[in-house]
């Protein structure tokens, strides 16, 4: 009997250490100590932009095509963390809201913001029957939105700016700006250059950022030297499948960036690329 109550005494102190251990662990992981991580995952061909706030909000902007996203998104959230802010669905293509299926298997979600062009898949039609069934708030993207992400940092959003349900996708696709500080991130979705000639007429020398998210994966349809010139970034990168069959990233598009000196990040050779920032500036991790 004696026997049997030393187990038992042993067993539930491993126990309480182990939840100790936990314990100590969600504190160290939610202390963001003024951090903002803004990490750009390795999804396949298409979009995948996780987001977190200094004071741990956390956002993603786009799913990528399939359920690949829950993996990476395993490795940049902690295993007992299973809910998201906001979903932000860049264009209603299958390459940037396909993982957002399974996101909502997986995590609450608070809210789903979209740019209101009309998906042409039914799987998109799921996808909004299931955040509607889920009681998820719902809004339109618009022009002069600032979503406040927590900490200081804040998303901008510069297009759309009018109704585009009857637009193409990539032409009505979100452009938004994450500022944090001295730090910002233009965010492009699949936005051809007729939008990007469009935004540097109206926005100028404010598009200036400290990373570009390279439009459309990558693709000659977008990446304009008017707009590369006005964002002026430190850094490119481009989210596109290893060997995916489109060719991206184009040469001209590689070609555009080296003409402006940008040095080029690219998941399909890098896998997920992470950086964080002070608000001062970024540091790729």
């Amino acid at each position: 009997m004696q026997k049997i109550r030393e187990q038992v005494h042993l067993y539930i102190l491993g126990v309480l250490f182990i939840a100790t251990c936990l314990i100590w662990y969600a504190v160290f992981r939610e202390d963001r100590a003024g951090v903002l991580t803004v990490a750009f995952l390795n999804v396949g061909q298409g979009d995948g932009i996780f987001i977190e706030s200094p004071t741990s909000n956390q956002i993603m902007i786009d799913g990528g095509p399939d359920g690949s996203v829950l993996r990476e998104l395993g490795s940049v959230m902690p295993f007992y963390d299973r809910s998201l802010d906001m979903l932000i669905v860049s264009n209603p293509d299958q390459d940037h809201f396909g993982g957002f299926i399974d996101i909502l298997k997986s995590y609450a979600v608070d809210s789903v913001v979209e740019p209101g062009t009309v998906g042409a898949s039914s799987e998109y039609s799921l996808l909004e029957k299931d955040i509607a069934n889920k009681g998820i708030t719902h809004t339109r993207a618009r022009r002069g939105q600032r979503i406040l992400i927590g900490g200081g940092a804040e998303i901008d959003i510069l297009f759309p700016d009018r109704d585009v349900s009857g637009m193409a996708t990539n032409d009505g696709s979100i452009v938004a700006k994450l500022v944090y500080g001295n730090t910002s991130v233009l965010l492009t979705g699949d936005s051809p250059q007729n939008i990007e000639h469009y935004l540097s007429a109206n926005d100028g020398k404010n598009l200036k950022s400290t990373i570009l998210k390279i439009g459309h994966h990558g693709s000659r349809t977008s990446t304009s030297a008017e707009l590369v010139g006005f964002v002026a970034p430190s850094y490119a990168v481009i989210s596109d499948g290893k060997g995916n069959t489109y060719g991206h990233p184009h040469k001209e598009t590689l070609d555009t960036l080296a003409q402006f000196d940008v040095p080029v990040l690219r998941t399909d050779l890098l896998g997920a690329i992470i950086f964080t920032s002070d608000g001062n500036e970024f540091r790729q991790k």
